[in-house]
């Protein structure tokens, strides 16, 4: 399984220069991956593109770039320069965002989202793969197009799917998910099951979880708490805490010293997962570098 590190879903605003620095911080750490929240700061893409230029060996990803606001077409042509500009080490994570974001804030239509998703894959992964697509949906109507970018040898898709609509969808199109809010109760017993009963046995399968290194257990689950509380209200996420059986995102965090944090990366990994995404919470001085450090111990 990797291992990586998330920036963003902390709600830390850093300079683009600190934002480039984590990135390195990270690779240094011996991670192999970063992946980059796409809330309402930098352009996640854009932003991995300068930090693949800054870096060698990361593997870097978007978790996630919502679809609403860009075209297919537009979003294939920003990731597959991002990914050659960084050796083919760019993954695209993408999905729907939420409601309130999409329709309150932006003022589209999120009727249909799992239409959506199907027709912007439709349209998506083959002008990844550099083929011609001829769609005609009810939302995209695309003819003839394809895009000639050199370099790039590889681009795995993973869409955020969380319900059993989206993930057959995505175990059909994409090539796997990146989860947000899923303990490993509702991993064992949902995701990855879901999958399977889909027919795609060996999906990407990303676990995002908030995780700290910390003997202040109790302090550092009432920062999580307030940390992460809208995480704990939108729809999508609280499905799945509700699966999980427990009452917000503290009570699925991962706090507490090393073998208690091995354990608990240790059992997503004996779960199936490919990629354990570490969302390393600040908690109090000194918890995001020690935290690093021990998760680039687990690399060793």
């Amino acid at each position: 399984m990797r291992i990586g590190a998330m920036i963003g879903a902390d709600g830390r605003k850093d300079s683009i220069e600190d934002l480039i620095q984590v990135g390195k911080d990270i690779e240094d750490a011996g991670l192999d991956h970063v992946w980059l929240a796409n809330i309402f700061s930098y352009d996640a893409i854009t932003a991995l593109g300068l930090i693949g230029r800054e870096t060698t060996t990361l593997r870097l990803g978007t978790a996630v770039t919502p679809t609403y606001p860009r075209h297919p077409t537009a979003l294939a042509q920003q990731a597959l320069t991002t990914a050659a500009a960084t050796q083919s080490r760019f993954t695209l994570g993408i999905g729907l965002s939420h409601k309130v974001v999409i329709e309150n804030m932006m003022g589209l239509s999120y009727a249909k989202p799992a239409r959506h998703m199907r027709e912007y894959l439709s349209v998506l992964m083959p002008l990844l793969r550099g083929e011609p697509v001829n769609f005609a949906g009810e939302e995209f109507q695309v003819h003839g197009m394809s895009l000639d970018i050199p370099g790039v040898t590889e681009l795995p898709v993973v869409v955020a799917a969380l319900g059993p609509q989206m993930i057959k969808l995505t175990a059909e199109l994409a090539d796997g998910t990146n989860t947000w809010m899923v303990g490993p109760k509702t991993m064992a017993e949902h995701i990855l099951p879901s999958f399977q009963a889909a027919g795609k046995s060996d999906p990407e399968v990303v676990a995002g979880m908030p995780i700290v290194l910390t003997t202040n257990i109790d302090a550092a689950k009432a920062k999580i708490a307030e940390t992460l509380t809208v995480y704990g209200q939108l729809p999508s996420y609280r499905a799945m805490l509700d699966r999980e059986g427990v009452a917000g995102p503290a009570d699925i965090a991962i706090v507490g010293d090393e073998n208690s944090l091995r354990g608990e990366i240790k059992r997503f990994e004996d779960l199936g997962v490919t990629d354990f995404n570490a969302a390393i919470m600040d908690t109090e001085p000194g918890a995001y570098e020690r935290t690093l450090e021990f998760l680039g111990s687990m690399k060793g």
